[in-house]
């Protein structure tokens, strides 16, 4: 069938009250590329009823001129939505998300204190409602996540477990461009002078995996060979690089297991993350 388009909740509960399970979810911000379009090609293959939501949620902006930014490309996505394989897709207005007297606020704890959550207060509880939210509109059996937002990814699977609200978070591999940037929405909103720049990530990234693979272990010399890297691209501003433990995101010193290595960097007012997974 063609994909079908719902707006409220009265619709989306209709539309899936019959619809064949298990359900997938591929919960999203909108202004849709080629990494979302691999999340529901996942869930297609992995499922019998598709659902992609579209919301860009205002909770989880901690700059008002970030979410006035964010951009909105509609059309566009549903039209990837249908090529990429769902059957519907949820639009929905910020009053269907939060009624009229909402007043309840998910947040998971130390998980949501460091790296994004330390540099963005506020950001994980927008996140864990509005997902929560979702969870339970949809109903859904897996929901489908990208690596690049890897803390994101542990947030949101600790909430499932611990509300125990039956999920499952799945995990996908991050998509990148040609020169090595992950794909993000963001990625429209830089110049072509910060767009030329922005590899600096998967370099500095690429460039601590090479100690690593060399036999390095000490989280400082990690976080150096990042900033050293990050420092020969005069647009980036690195905001945190991080060598932390993939479990509990707590920075590591010597370390003889996984490791995750991640980092914010901004190039004027646009702010992007990327991370990679280091394993023994």
């Amino acid at each position: 069938m063609a994909v079908r388009v719902v707006r409220t909740r009265a619709e989306l509960r209709e539309a899936l009250t019959a619809a064949p399970r298990p359900l997938g979810l591929v919960t999203t911000l909108g202004a849709l590329h080629q990494g979302h379009a691999s999340l529901i090609e996942r869930a297609r293959t992995e499922n019998a009823t598709v659902v992609v939501t579209i919301f860009v949620n205002p909770t989880q902006f901690n700059e008002p001129a970030d979410y006035e930014r964010y951009p909105r490309t509609e059309d566009a996505d549903v039209e990837l939505c249908a090529r990429a394989g769902a059957d519907y897709v949820f639009i929905p207005a910020v009053d269907q998300i939060y009624p009229a007297g909402s007043d309840t606020v998910v947040r998971v704890g130390a998980l949501t204190q460091k790296l994004e959550g330390a540099a963005r207060p506020g950001h994980f509880e927008g996140v864990t409602t509005v997902v929560a939210i979702l969870f339970g509109l949809a109903r859904a059996d897996r929901a489908y996540f990208g690596q690049k937002d890897a803390q994101q990814l542990l947030v949101i699977r600790r909430m499932a477990v611990d509300l125990a609200i039956g999920t499952d978070v799945v995990a996908c591999p991050t998509l990148r461009e040609a020169d090595g940037l992950a794909m993000s929405s963001r990625n429209v909103l830089l110049t072509p002078e910060q767009r030329a720049a922005a590899p600096v990530l998967r370099r500095a990234l690429l460039a601590a995996r090479a100690r690593y693979e060399a036999g390095d272990r000490y989280g400082e010399s990690l976080r150096a060979a990042m900033r050293s890297v990050l420092a020969t691209e005069p647009l980036a501003e690195p905001e945190y690089v991080s060598c932390a433990d993939p479990e509990t995101l707590r920075e590591l010193a010597a370390f003889d297991g996984p490791a995750l290595l991640s980092m914010a960097v901004r190039f004027g007012p646009v702010r992007l993350i990327d991370n990679e997974p280091l394993t023994a």
